[in-house]
């Protein structure tokens, strides 16, 4: 297949153009979501698009994109007359900001002019200038929660509505979402992650010749831009001209029962959620069966279809890679392979029309009559002394309490602690620092009303002036950094107590994740501490990094404790509004270095003194327990609690504890 996309064509993207393309071919394909690694050419990639999108035609002065054929009845430029003249302009490409404000991104009301002058003045945020376009947001796993949820209204409805002060205005949204993404730094929610309708993996390729090739096209676009675009117009015509008529086939194409049966089979195989991932399928084979010139849906669209819109859909939890098993996939497929879908060694590679049943097993489901083998060096016993263990497997994770930092915030918005914020409930008013964004009604009633008399009211209308203006504060919740301290000494090398840990520390990893939190991994063993994981969005990687820890050795747990304090130092000066709560996982011995106990203390004293939030998971066991990790947490100025008082459902009144504390 010929490429408009030139920095990409080398570096083995196959995926990503078809799946650009054929939102090119079909936009109700819903969009794409592009992952991988930074320095891929992603954003490249997306912007190239929109030359091949074709023109879009507008009503005249419309600042809402209102096709002329068919104007939105409730625009608020209009109302326009239905199939007047317009004029075309090339299809845009919005791009969202990740640090944008709510106002930005659905437009804003004049309140200044509203309560001065009664006019109903409304300026149009990214969502009206995307409509019939594309919206692009770069890194839109750090979109803030406030914004993905006015996404997720607008992709569901097709719609924007902006409400202030008793003031509606609503406008037509219907946009291609496209969202580039580095995994690194953490993922998607689910809601958000569903309303892209395929996705696609990229990486660079390590083939040398071609990352020459991709080098001397950079170099070559670097000294002559035109030229350089000139050299392709031909190439970049071709796949425009090949995208309008597919374009001009798709209402053409025919999509048979038996590639419907073969979607929905393969939806249900991967038990994937709710209904979208069946019609996005069956949007994308009838693209992709257009895109190749045929008229009819095979079961080769249908599996690429299943290759590009499932992968993302069958994450049952956070740290579930993604991805699709291929084998499986092969198999569903000839299992519903149907009559309208030629075979030509004449058996269907299964029941004929779907009514069949599936062929039963050659053979039992387990060889071993139910009992699994057991885990290599499961049931090995773990020796006293001070050797390394090789890493166990985490226990199933369960639902924690709610750990909060005390006091108020005023850190990017998340879920786990109060603070200051641009959502939630109003709590007060104050001047506003800049540009108006969230009047509050009264407040500035009150402000303004010992004047009117000096200013010479003399109608009903309040005359209100810049200076009596007050904006709501409000508090809602914020994201912290969680950082984990964990103890992988030799005292804690007990199996099934280690995997115990592993289990409540990836609950507090699960519900970070749903919290969104930052999260680090500091560990300390034998005679050092080191960062397993230095504070990352994604807790996929700190699962991964708590999967493979081993343990033994020393207890230097004076040393783990330093070394988290300067990570959070070091955090502080790259971050100083995320405020920071500590979870030390020990059973509080210290015996690593001199004077381990008193250094120790000495260390976690820092914390206390510079009011650092922190939780001690007291890790002892036994009938005989020596109350170490509750000494440690005194130290630390915080709270410890023990394994069993972390679930959730458990009796413990901790954040109780915590909130008694702070007071």
């Amino acid at each position: 297949m010929t490429t408009p996309f030139p920095f990409t064509a080398v570096v083995g993207q196959d995926d990503l153009r078809l799946a650009l393309l054929l939102n090119a071919v079909s936009p109700s394909v819903g969009g794409v979501l592009v992952r991988g690694e930074k320095g891929t050419a992603k954003s490249t990639a997306v912007r190239a698009l929109t030359s091949l999108l074709p023109k879009v035609a507008v009503v005249p002065g419309c600042r809402f994109s209102c096709d002329p054929a068919s104007p939105d009845p409730g625009c608020p430029d209009g109302p326009h007359e239905g199939g007047g003249g317009g004029t075309s302009r090339p299809a845009r490409m919005v791009e969202l900001p990740v640090g944008a404000s709510e106002d930005r991104l659905v437009g804003a009301l004049d309140i200044e002019r509203a309560l001065a002058e009664g006019v109903k003045a409304f300026e149009p945020g990214l969502l009206a200038a995307a409509h019939r376009g594309i919206l692009y947001v770069d890194e839109v796993n750090l979109l803030h929660d406030h914004l993905v949820d006015l996404l997720l209204d607008a992709a569901a409805m097709g719609a924007s509505y902006v409400e202030r002060e008793g003031v509606s205005v609503r406008h037509a949204a219907r946009f291609l979402l496209v969202g580039t993404m580095n995994p690194e730094e953490g993922e998607l929610r689910p809601q958000l992650l569903d309303r892209f309708g395929l996705t696609v993996e990229v990486a660079a390729s390590r083939e040398p010749d071609q990352r020459v090739e991709v080098v001397r096209r950079r170099l070559a676009y670097d000294d002559d831009p035109a030229g350089f675009a000139a050299r392709w117009a031909d190439e970049e015509a071709a796949v425009r001209q090949r995208v309008v008529a597919a374009r001009e086939l798709l209402p053409s194409v025919r999509l048979g029962d038996a590639a419907l049966r073969q979607i929905a089979a393969t939806c249900a195989a991967f038990e994937v959620d709710g209904m979208r991932a069946d019609i996005v399928m069956a949007r994308t084979a009838t693209a992709l069966a257009a895109w190749a010139g045929r008229t009819d849906v095979l079961a080769e669209d249908v599996r690429q279809a299943a290759l590009l819109a499932l992968p993302h859909r069958r994450r049952r939890n956070p740290f579930d890679a993604p991805g699709l098993d291929e084998e499986k996939l092969d198999q569903t497929l000839e299992e519903f392979a149907g009559d309208d879908d030629p075979d030509p060694d004449g058996d269907g590679g299964g029941p004929g029309g779907g009514g069949g049943q599936p062929e039963p097993d050659e053979g039992p489901a387990d060889d071993g009559a139910g009992a699994a083998p057991p885990e290599a060096g499961e049931g090995e016993p773990v020796p006293g002394g001070a050797g390394e263990q090789s890493p166990v497997r985490a226990a199933e994770p369960f639902r924690t309490k709610v750990l909060s930092v005390p006091g108020i915030g005023e850190g990017a918005a998340g879920r786990r602690s109060r603070a200051r914020t641009e959502q939630g409930r109003t709590t007060g008013a104050r001047r506003p620092e800049g540009a108006l964004t969230k009047l509050h009604l009264a407040a500035t009633v009150r402000a303004a009303a010992p004047h009117q008399r000096a200013r010479g009211r003399s109608g009903r209308g309040l005359v209100v002036r810049r200076d009596d203006l007050r904006q709501a504060t409000r508090e809602g919740r914020e994201g912290n950094l969680v950082l984990f301290v964990v103890d992988a000494s030799g005292s804690m090398a007990a199996r099934q107590r280690m995997s115990a840990v592993k289990g409540a520390v990836l609950s507090l990893l699960l519900d970070a994740y749903q919290r969104r939190d930052k999260v680090g991994l500091v560990t300390f063993r034998g005679s050092a501490a080191e960062v397993a994981l230095p504070p990352t969005s994604s807790v996929d990687a700190a699962a991964a990094r708590l999967e493979s820890l081993p343990t033994g050795g020393r207890t230097p747990l004076a040393a783990g404790l330093l070394k988290a304090h300067d990570v959070l130092r070091v955090e502080r000066l790259r971050d100083p509004a995320r405020r920071a709560l500590v979870v030390v996982v020990t059973d509080g011995r210290a015996t690593g270095g001199p004077e381990p106990v008193a250094l120790a203390g000495r260390a976690a004293r820092l914390f206390a003194a510079e009011g650092i939030a922190s939780v001690v998971v007291d890790c002892e066991s036994g009938p005989v327990r020596l109350g170490l990790a509750g000494q440690l947490a005194g130290e630390l100025g915080g709270t410890a609690v023990t394994l069993d008082e972390l679930r959730a459902d458990s009796i413990a009144g901790l954040v109780k504890d915590v909130q008694r504390r702070a007071a």
